[in-house]
């Protein structure tokens, strides 16, 4: 195995350690009054964390010059995925108890649920072509503008987590001011790249017209 799949290993069970203490608050009675809504804030809170700690990886990768951190980035979407599914299950089962007319009232009626029903829908697609032969079959092009559909579904949570939260939004506050940054970073690559192109070509001209 190489090094980079020995740290996946390592990093694997690590992801899974949420999980792990919310089941035990679970099975110790110590979820507090409200379990239901501790579980669903608890998965709510990790899968924005994991979505955040994906799209850093791009940035940190090339900031820092190693480039094999963009292949933890397939298993950490996975698990914005994974505990994204966990908050959902919460909120169809435990909250609602597979009720298909009052979540469709719900919808309705309250913002805050499709925005989290956007995001977790915008996820889907993303963790279905997470494999390389989904790569290989959409091209590269092609599955790079799928995948920017995360930016989207961060925003879709972040918005969710704020409107849900009411009044206290500080948190959701820090998490979009990270997502911002992130995006800011993308922006500055992009612009950076499409003012290059256009020296490169100004070059060019110049030079066939010296000729």
């Amino acid at each position: 195995m190489t090094r980079v799949s020995w740290l996946k290993l390592a990093i694997f069970p690590v992801c899974l350690l949420p999980l792990a203490n919310l089941t035990w608050e679970a099975a110790t009675a110590k979820l507090g009054a409200n379990p239901i809504e501790a579980i669903t804030h608890s998965t709510g809170d990790w899968t924005l964390i994991f979505l955040l700690v994906t799209l850093a990886i791009t940035p940190l990768r090339k900031l820092i010059g190693q480039l094999w951190l963009i292949r933890l980035r397939r298993m950490l979407g996975l698990f914005a995925y994974f505990y994204g599914c966990l908050h959902f299950l919460t909120y169809i089962w435990l909250d609602q108890g597979f009720d298909i007319h009052s979540m469709t009232k719900d919808v309705y009626k309250r913002p805050f649920i499709t925005a989290g029903f956007t995001a977790f829908a915008l996820l889907a697609p993303l963790a279905v072509t997470s494999t390389g032969k989904m790569i290989q079959r959409l091209g590269g092009r092609r599955w790079q503008w799928l995948h920017r559909l995360i930016y989207v579904s961060a925003g879709a949570a972040i918005v969710h987590f704020t409107w849900a939260m009411k009044k206290d939004i500080h948190r959701p506050i820090e998490y979009g001011i990270v997502l911002g940054v992130l995006l800011g970073y993308r922006l500055v690559v992009w612009a950076r790249s499409r003012l290059g192109a256009k020296r490169d070509r100004t070059a060019m001209i110049a030079d066939a017209s010296a000729d």
